[in-house]
């Protein structure tokens, strides 16, 4: 005789699993579209074609990865361009101590996941129910972000040798806009739109009067300087 409660439990997990699966992809395939943009903004500042792939298959993290040839491409020492990535990278370090508490993997598993630990399978994972589920939105965000976001990387340095000038075509702009069209549905709160104000604040303002790739280091300022303002503020209401 069949176990109906059974059957029952597999369809749900079948069906949770397909959701999951489903959402991964959903945010894979968008987030790595945007590697193309990558591709083209690397090679428009001058990497070669094998030094711009080689940044998205080794570093793949978007946001450092436009910083780092962002400040190449602007002039700034390659030395000044690395701490900006690095600073910016910091944060997965962060996403790490928490998702290996939740995903528990295997030791053998961990360097390997560890390359997967960034802000769009941190998102998915986090927001699972349970370690199942969890683990199924980090793998497949994971692989085929990754995948995807190294093709269209590929396929936009190769683009960008091709038509030459990227400048001329306007798609040195291509970076920063997918970097704000990214950022800007995360800016949900007025303390978090108050840091990316001033981020961009120093980061203009300094820019005419300091190396290239400079100011993005000092830009991250706003978050401690903001914090600071913020948590004075709600002191001083306290008290009264």
């Amino acid at each position: 005789m069949v176990d109906r409660t059974a059957l029952r439990d597999t369809e749900n997990v079948g069906k949770a699993d397909r959701a999951v699966v489903r959402d991964a992809l959903g945010v894979g395939v968008a987030v790595g579209l945007s590697g193309f943009a990558f591709g083209v903004t690397s090679a428009g500042s001058g990497l070669t074609l094998l030094q711009t792939c080689a940044l998205s298959l080794l570093v793949f993290t978007g946001a450092s990865q436009f910083a780092l040839v962002g400040a190449l491409a602007a002039g700034g020492s390659p030395f000044t361009a690395a701490a900006g990535a690095f600073f910016l990278g910091v944060r997965n370090a962060f996403y790490g101590l928490r998702l290996s508490q939740l995903l528990a993997l295997p030791r053998a598993v961990r360097p390997f996941a560890a390359q997967w630990v960034i802000d769009e399978t941190a998102a998915v994972a986090l927001a699972q129910p349970t370690r199942r589920a969890a683990r199924l939105g980090f793998a497949v965000t994971g692989l085929s972000l990754y995948i995807l976001w190294n093709l269209t990387t590929l396929l936009g340095a190769l683009g960008a040798e091709a038509i030459g000038d990227t400048d001329a075509w306007g798609l040195d702009a291509a970076g920063p806009a997918v970097f704000l069209a990214l950022l800007a549905p995360m800016l949900k709160t007025g303390t978090e739109r108050a840091v990316a104000g001033l981020a961009v604040l120093l980061g203009l303002g300094l820019l005419p009067v300091l190396p290239a790739g400079a100011p993005v280091l000092l830009a991250a300022l706003a978050a401690p300087a903001v914090l600071w303002a913020d948590g004075r503020r709600r002191g001083q209401g306290d008290v009264r």
